[in-house]
């Protein structure tokens, strides 16, 4: 079950110059800067209410959010969705056909479980995090 929007994530080539706009100018904190090592990633999480704001810094030149700017530029990567019950909701999802890039959860930031769709059904880059 869908719960919420959990966070909007970002791709960007710097953090620390991307936020700058979210606590100098919006007067957001960013809560905390982690590394997910499997995904290349770095992420700065910027809480919004019940919701947040990810930036998105690639830690390899080859890594996914590195190639998403190097072919779309910075700017929006993905809509995240709070579910309860991820392996069921991805179970039921791939017996629909949709199509998946994850059929099993991974690690994400803060150790959520996370599975993302694929942008050629959903047009956009959808993850679920549980």
């Amino acid at each position: 079950m869908i719960q919420k929007v959990s966070h909007i994530g970002i791709a960007v080539n710097s953090i620390e110059d991307a936020a700058k706009l979210y606590t100098e100018a919006l007067g957001l904190e960013v809560k905390s800067v982690e590394v997910v090592a499997d995904q290349k990633v770095r992420i700065a999480i910027i809480p919004v209410g019940n919701s947040r704001i990810e930036l998105l810094e690639s830690t390899d030149p080859d890594g996914p959010i590195a190639k998403h700017i190097n072919t779309r530029g910075e700017g929006l990567h993905h809509l995240a969705l709070q579910v309860d019950g991820i392996e069921g909701i991805l179970e039921a999802l791939d017996r629909k056909g949709v199509p998946l890039i994850d059929k099993k959860p991974r690690i994400g930031a803060e150790g959520a479980k996370i599975a993302f769709l694929h942008p050629k059904w959903t047009r956009a880059l959808i993850e679920l995090v549980e």
